[in-house]
């Protein structure tokens, strides 16, 4: 199994030298990708959040996130193999056409190395500050993916669609690669069966081993009967857990503690579908800590280079 890393964008230790420096370790061990994510804003005071009853003040690390492609085009010409993956990008935020020239021009300068995690969104307050109703969910997110694959595929481009027009062009540069792998965030059946239909791969949260495995199993039964092959799509599942120095004795969530606890999860996941999990650390480290804790990583799953 892959194993990716999430860039420390936001948080403690958030900065370009941590990013530059996480990146090229993530590399040197054999880390398959590293990510980045979107935040636009964190709201002053409570906001209403996915699976919440009461409106919560978002936690602190969203004070200062990094934008999620100029950082990786940083990252791109600070390493050579590594894919780089967004995990996610909220794609209603942006113009379709816009968001296919940042890619395509990230893929380009990275020499083919791009994953374009997409997501909806959710807060109110992001579709609020973009100007975009949060009615365009669902239809709307479907388009957007396919004016991005327009704007990808030859010229002239063109895309009529009930959102978005592209009148008859020239887009350019192209992505390197033929097709960008689009990988949609979704954890609800709905999103789940449209990744089935429309995405490259699943980019699902691992809350717990049953519900990732489920996740995985529906998403590729899914795809088989909207006539695809199963075999041709990938599920990155995103870990938001603590890593840390010694094991964790009680409480334990699934994919979190030490290396060696990890790694023992990890095994419990082949043959399920699942084809790589992407590590966002969220136990309070230091940069050295979060390198060394890295390594162990890669040396206890058998995946240090």
């Amino acid at each position: 199994m892959e194993l990716g890393v999430g860039l420390p964008t936001a948080g403690a230790i958030a900065s370009p030298d941590a990013i530059v420096r996480v990146a090229q370790e993530a590399e040197r061990l054999g880390y398959a990708a590293v990510w980045t994510f979107e935040r636009l804003l964190r709201p002053v005071g409570k906001v209403a959040m996915i699976g919440v009853e009461e409106p919560q003040e978002l936690p602190e690390i969203y004070r200062s996130v990094y934008e999620p492609l100029v950082t990786l085009s940083v990252v791109a010409a600070s390493t050579s193999r590594v894919k780089l993956g967004t995990s996610v990008i909220d794609v209603l935020m942006h113009p379709p056409v816009v968001l296919a020239r940042r890619f395509a021009t990230l893929d380009q300068f990275s020499g083919g190395r791009v994953i374009a995690g997409l997501g909806q969104g959710w807060m109110r307050e992001e579709f609020e500050t973009v100007g975009v109703p949060t009615s365009r969910k669902g239809a709307g997110f479907e388009e957007s993916i396919a004016a991005l694959r327009a704007a990808w595929g030859p010229d002239p481009v063109s895309f009529d669609g009930r959102f978005y027009k592209i009148a008859p062009s020239e887009i350019n540069p192209k992505p390197v690669q033929s097709r960008v792998p689009v990988l949609v965030g979704a954890v609800t059946p709905k999103g789940i069966e449209r990744a089935a239909r429309i995405a490259d791969g699943l980019n699902p949260i691992a809350f717990a081993r049953d519900q990732l495995v489920g996740a995985t199993t529906a998403f590729l039964n899914a795809a088989k009967e909207a006539g695809r092959d199963p075999a041709e799509l990938t599920v990155v599942a995103r870990a938001n857990v603590p890593i840390t120095d010694k094991p964790i004795d009680t409480d334990r969530p699934f994919l979190a503690g030490s290396p060696e606890q990890i790694a023992d999860d990890l095994a419990t996941l082949d043959g399920t579908g699942v084809d790589q999990v992407l590590f966002a650390n969220d136990a309070s480290v230091d940069l050295d800590t979060e390198v060394d804790l890295l390594r162990r990583l890669a040396e206890a799953t058998g995946t240090a280079a």
